[in-house]
């Protein structure tokens, strides 16, 4: 596969400090995210509070966004990815010996605090490094091996779970964020060309300056990950709606996610090469179009190609957030401006399962397909409108 050339992205090690770690610290979420409801439940906690226990790592990103980039301005993104490793890793070590579900709450928080704190670093130092020519590439990579740790943990941590039981899950998770740790400190990254004139700005000032473009492409980004985190969601609780077992929705959720995974590199190649809306349109149309035709499937087979059209849509639009982002970011005030773009797009992404859950209580699974569907060319829409053509 071809890689991103530029500057800082030499050889092998320039490309090792850049997307090694992110794929160890996505590796050691996923093999953590499918346990923690259980370990909720095995300190007596119900079905609901082991869903919020669970929906806590979604919040500390959120909360954790502001914080991440005042953190990265202050400190560097290297500083900051090592912190980030070392809560991660105490984080996960707590909820692995958590002895109520209120201890284990406060460390998923952290482990969302400690994730916000690394994803902004990573963008953040990518953003500076890569050419603007090659930045959507760069990125959607980025998001890529993000993909793929997540894809590959929870397989790393079933084989953790099958020697020592739930804590086996754990311990591979602190094992690969330790490692991601290492990678950072043997492997520093390139020197960058920046030179800033005069203090920082501060997150007012940011939120004054960019006002408009937060309230329009802004919000349009954050929709975007509403759609997203949509269809994770409901495309397992339409499984269960038509009687598929747990290993049949896990296939059809595997299937989904590797057809996504595939499509990061093309994606942010596109993107480069024509423009971000060539794929953020597009590909909240082919997700509008698998939400339509998701009521319509009553089989394994037929979800399952539900769930392929769904994970193509996904992979057209891989990167496309961040590479947004970038792209507005200003070099004085990079990791401040970034810190409030993921605070809104993480409230989007937050969202997404609230909006699910809101549509079909009010009229049913269908109606929130369909409700979400809507959602989507509405963000087509926004995107059209407002992502610069160049």
């Amino acid at each position: 596969m071809p890689t991103p050339s530029g500057p800082v992205f030499g050889g092998w090690r320039s490309l090792a400090t850049v997307y090694a770690p992110a794929a160890l610290f996505s590796t050691s979420q996923g093999a953590v995210l499918p346990v923690l409801p259980l370990t909720a439940r095995e300190l007596g906690a119900s079905v609901a509070v082991s869903a919020v226990v669970v929906a806590l790592l979604g919040v500390g990103q959120v909360a954790g966004a502001l914080p991440a980039g005042a953190l990265v301005t202050r400190t560097g993104e290297r500083f900051a990815m090592l912190t980030a490793a070392v809560v991660s890793g105490l984080a996960l070590a707590g909820a692995a010996f958590a002895p109520s579900e209120a201890v284990l709450a406060v460390c998923v928080l952290a482990l969302g605090l400690a994730s916000a704190v690394w994803g902004l670093a990573r963008q953040s130092f990518l953003t500076a490094a890569a050419p603007p020519h090659l930045r959507a590439r760069a990125l959607s990579t980025l998001g890529g091996v993000g993909r793929i740790g997540t894809f590959v943990g929870p397989f790393l941590g079933a084989a953790g779970s099958a020697v020592a039981g739930v804590r086996g899950s754990y311990a591979v998770a602190v094992l690969a964020v330790l490692a991601a740790a290492v990678v950072v400190l043997a492997l520093p990254d390139p020197e960058l060309d920046e030179v800033h004139h005069g203090p920082a700005p501060t997150l007012r000032e940011v939120f004054r300056a960019h006002a408009r473009l937060l309230a329009t492409l802004g919000v349009a980004a954050l929709a975007v990950q509403a759609v997203r985190q949509s269809r994770q969601t409901v495309l397992p609780l339409w499984c269960d709606h038509v009687g598929l077992d747990a290993t049949t929705t896990s296939l059809v959720a595997g299937v989904s996610g590797a057809v996504d995974m595939l499509l990061f590199y093309p994606a942010g190649s596109v993107m480069d090469r024509v423009g971000r809306a060539a794929v953020g349109v597009p590909s909240m149309l082919v997700l509008a179009v698998g939400h339509v035709l998701l009521p319509f499937s009553h089989s394994a087979w037929t979800v399952a190609l539900v769930g392929v059209v769904m994970g193509f849509g996904n992979g057209m639009g891989a990167g496309l957030v961040m590479t947004l982002g970038a792209d507005h970011a200003p070099p004085g005030g990079r990791a401040t401006f970034l810190g409030a773009w993921r605070l809104v797009t993480d409230t989007g992404a937050a969202s997404g399962p609230l909006l699910v859950g809101a549509l079909a209580g009010a009229g049913g699974l269908v109606v929130a397909t369909g409700g979400v569907a809507v959602l989507a060319v509405a963000v087509a829409a926004g995107l059209a409108r407002f992502v610069p053509r160049r």
